[in-house]
């Protein structure tokens, strides 16, 4: 799949509902720490780190994006499509299925 810079920055912005204040804030409660994947040897899930790199891509002007920059708009794309869709029977507000959207930048709850 090969998206044009437009289409992609078009999605990541459909993908992506939290502000960078929304989930910075986000990111420093012990739900976001504990939410995801971590590594064998321990340390930041790969959500968390995403979170912080959303945050960037977030404060960055259009124009000064970068070919990674898209990459990985691509990737927080396909996750939150992906995830969005496995959703919990109940209790989605304090599920890590949330938690974990909410990492990569996604509130599933939040109104838009």
């Amino acid at each position: 799949m090969s998206d044009s810079p437009d289409q992609t920055h078009e999605d990541f912005s459909d993908a992506v509902n939290m502000t960078a204040s929304e989930l910075e804030k986000w990111l420093d409660t012990d739900e976001s720490l504990d939410a995801g994947q971590k590594p064998s040897s321990g340390g930041e899930s790969t959500g968390h780190h995403s979170g912080r790199r959303i945050i960037e891509i977030l404060r960055t002007k259009k124009a000064d994006l970068s070919d990674d920059d898209y990459a990985h708009m691509r990737k927080v794309v396909g996750y939150v499509k992906r995830h969005s869709a496995q959703g919990p029977d109940s209790d989605a507000e304090h599920s890590k299925w949330r938690y974990s959207l909410m990492n990569w930048g996604h509130d599933p709850l939040k109104k838009s």
